[in-house]
């Protein structure tokens, strides 16, 4: 088949047969939800914050219990809509005499156009207000609030179910400070204008706290207290919204201030050791009225400046020993803490399942903070002092995962063991994606003092919500049969009780974690839709990982569904079933591969690839992967990839890919563009004939290897995109995706 080179333009008609229109406008996005929770047995409003809210049909609350209905929906107003309104308002101040509606409307419109100077955050600009009915025996805990609306299903958003009477301070969206208009640039947001003690919101504890910080803004609230009281204030501001695109430092950065009556600062708190909220305990001297503050740092604030302040004698974890413990065993974990009924807890073997538990304890009807505990099948002991030099060194054999803690500053704890010539090892910590303050380094030395290999930070890129990876991990062949130690220490010259961790010693146990984004879809019936599953390798392992709808109708299926030999993600497509579906599709993917002789199976976990400060991804879980199947099906035939195996290209080549459609025709046309395609990949020409569409991918021998495997997804735009996009740049919407093309760029003698 010979291509010619103009024909890389398609009939509309005939694409549209095998390629679904995508939505005509973006998907739901909501940036906040306020207030971010409520208590079992209660109704309230919640207003939700967001961008393309069109037709909110409903609000879907994950878990049992929570029911919600929509009340309505406010936009801000168009320019058009303003002048309108101005104009109205001349012609009625023009008018005499007035009467007493046409005072009222002129003051209702003053105060519309007075709304309209004050502009929100574009991505937050429009609200849903919902009714949220929570019944009597709801289970405490976080679930997720998503919309549905006539373009499908947002993102997820942190919804709590509490335990304490709730307070909401509503906020109109307005100036802060009446001098700002006066001053100009960054100084009209970040002057702080405090409130006075004696304005502060009246509360009694316990109590749940909640309201959004605005522009130079600081919440206060006042209560009485006893003497001898053990207070804990718990924020979650992060936990809720934990990632914020178009600002910096990306998240909004809560400190919580505690006052005495005299107004003398007795408390403070901007983080609680690795965590990005604080929390503040406070022990009370004597008895008095107190007043609790929060802010930001750096008095920024907006819409989604969101926060719960948990408040009162609440049982409070600071830290457990051990980390961790070997499966099926009775273990005994020694627990610290605020107003905790009980200094351990022991787990039987049943419990004790191989994964990571979450531990709390209940003070009377009061449930405690959730904190992590591993559970693995390695062999466990605990650290010996002293230990604190080589010569004292602890003597390990691995494999084991040693349990310890930096328990003093300055502390090391060294371990010595014995290795053969080649032999690699992997020496790795858990301890602060297990909620312990340490930031641990490791460095291993032979028996002459010399360092083999150092670590400080290992970048792990399971932890999500985390901005510091301060666990450590090494890998190391080492060089000669003979005695090696491990030093492992504090980064910061830090020690206590809490500086807890694991220190896994063994030889390579290559394993892998995926994460599957996004974990919202919005399909028309009939289409395919690009997803992004990432491999999250361990110990070395590299081998292709097959990918498999494990929960989902029969009708959904994957193309392009493995994951290459040491490659760390691939795009692949999600074919959507031909007819609407009533209700949001609950959806699982797991991941199969072949690992030292036997398969291993891992779950994917749904994500959301979330952007911080402009410029960081970060993959942060969700607890459900959804896909909405609405609107009326353009597509009965979807195409159909006609290759076997992957499509072979040899670099500075080209390599025709075919897919089987259905024959039409139509004077309107559309152009085919490749969606990222990895550097070097081009699509050259397309072509259609009589009996399916031709693509001719080109690889360029100067940016192509040999070996690279990946998808390519295949976009439909409009012709008219690049006059609209630019030279170069097409429309951001895509009519639609053609099934995943498997390749692979193979040696030129091959």
């Amino acid at each position: 088949m010979k291509l010619s080179p103009w024909r890389s333009v398609l009939s509309l008609a005939i694409l549209l047969l095998f390629v679904t229109p995508l939505w005509s406008q973006s998907s739901p996005h909501v940036g906040f939800v306020f207030p971010a929770g409520g208590r079992p047995g209660s109704t309230f409003e919640v207003k939700i914050g967001g961008q393309y809210l069109d037709g909110t049909t409903s609000v879907q609350v994950s878990g049992n219990g929570v029911e919600a209905k929509i009340l309505g929906q406010t936009k801000p107003l168009t320019q058009k809509e303003i002048n309108t309104l101005r104009d109205k308002l001349k012609d009625l101040e023009k008018k005499k005499p007035k009467t007493n509606a046409d005072l009222k409307e002129i003051e209702e419109i003053h105060q519309q156009l007075a709304k309209a100077a004050i502009r929100p955050t574009p991505v937050l600009a429009e609200v849903v207000t919902a009714e949220i009915t929570i019944a009597a025996n709801a289970p405490p805990g976080q679930r997720e609030l998503r919309l549905s609306a006539n373009t499908g299903m947002s993102n997820p958003l942190v919804f709590d179910v509490g335990q304490l009477p709730e307070v909401s301070q509503k906020k109109e969206l307005i100036d802060p400070d009446p001098e700002a208009p006066k001053r100009k640039g960054l100084a009209r947001f970040i002057t702080p204008r405090e409130k006075p003690h004696n304005t502060a919101i009246p509360v009694t504890l316990p109590v749940v706290l909640n309201s959004q910080i605005m522009p130079g803004e600081v919440d206060h609230y006042r209560f009485p207290a006893r003497k001898g009281q053990q207070l804990v204030f718990i924020a979650r501001a992060r936990a809720l919204v934990p990632y914020l695109a178009d600002a910096v430092p990306g998240w909004f950065q809560a400190a919580l201030t505690l006052y005495d009556a005299e107004g003398n600062e007795v408390a403070f708190s901007g983080g609680f050791r690795n965590q990005p909220d604080p929390v503040l305990a406070y022990k009370v001297p004597k008895d008095g009225e107190y007043v609790l503050e929060i802010k930001d740092a750096l008095y920024r604030g907006r819409e989604d400046f969101v926060y719960r302040i948990e408040a009162g004698e609440l049982p409070f974890v600071t830290s457990i020993f051990p980390l961790g413990g070997p499966a099926k065993t009775r273990t005994t974990v020694a627990l610290e803490g605020w107003n905790l009924p009980q200094t351990s807890v022991t787990l039987e073997p049943q419990d004790m399942k191989p994964g990571v538990l979450m531990l709390s304890v209940r003070n009377g009807n009061l449930l405690s903070n959730r904190v992590p505990f591993v559970v693995n099948t390695l062999p466990e002991c605990f650290e010996e002092e002293p230990n604190n030099t080589p010569e004292t060194a602890q003597r390990i054999t691995f494999p084991i995962i040693v349990n310890g803690r930096i328990d003093r500053p300055g502390d090391w704890d060294v371990f010595r063991f014995e290795g053969r010539a080649r032999e690699t090892i992997i020496a790795e910590v858990q301890a602060h994606q297990l909620d312990s303050p340490l930031d641990s380094v490791l460095k291993l030395t032979d028996t002459g003092g010399k360092v083999l290999a150092y670590n400080d930070d290992w970048d792990n890129k399971g932890q999500g919500l985390e901005t510091h990876h301060a666990d450590s991990l090494l890998r190391v062949t080492l060089p000669a049969d003979g005695t090696y130690y491990l030093h492992l220490g504090d980064a910061q010259q830090h020690g206590s009780s809490a500086h807890a961790y694991r220190l896994r010693v063994s030889a390579p146990r290559p394993d892998f974690e995926l994460r599957v984004t996004p974990c919202s879809i919005n399909a028309r019936p009939g289409s395919t839709v690009a997803i992004t599953v990432y491999a999250l390798r361990k110990d070395g392992f590299s081998q292709d990982i097959n990918l498999f709808l494990t929960y989902a109708p029969a009708d959904f299926a994957l193309t392009g569904a493995r994951i290459p030999a040491n490659q760390d993600e691939v795009r692949l497509t999600l074919l959507v079933p031909a007819t609407v579906r009533p209700k949001p599709v609950h959806l699982a993917l797991e991941g199969r591969a072949l690992i030292q002789g036997r398969q291993v199976t891992r779950e994917a976990t749904p994500a959301e690839d979330m952007l911080q400060a402009f410029a960081y991804h970060h993959l942060v879980p969700a607890n459900d992967m959804m896909v909405t199947v609405s609107g009326r099906a353009r597509a009965r035939f979807p195409a159909r990839l006609l290759e076997n195996g992957p499509v072979k290209i040899r670099p500075g080549g080209t390599a025709l890919v075919h897919f089987a459609i259905p024959r039409g025709a139509s004077a309107n046309k559309i152009e085919l563009v490749l969606s990222d395609p990895p550097e070097g990949i081009t699509l050259k020409n397309t072509v259609v004939t009589n009996d399916g569409a031709v693509l001719q991918i080109q690889a360029d021998a100067e940016k192509v290897k040999p070996g690279l495997k990946a998808n390519l997804i295949v976009e439909a735009h409009p012709e008219a995109a690049k006059k609209r996009g630019g030279v170069g740049k097409m429309s951001q919407f895509a009519l639609g995706t053609l099934p995943a093309v498997p390749f692979e760029v193979i040696r030129p003698n091959r």
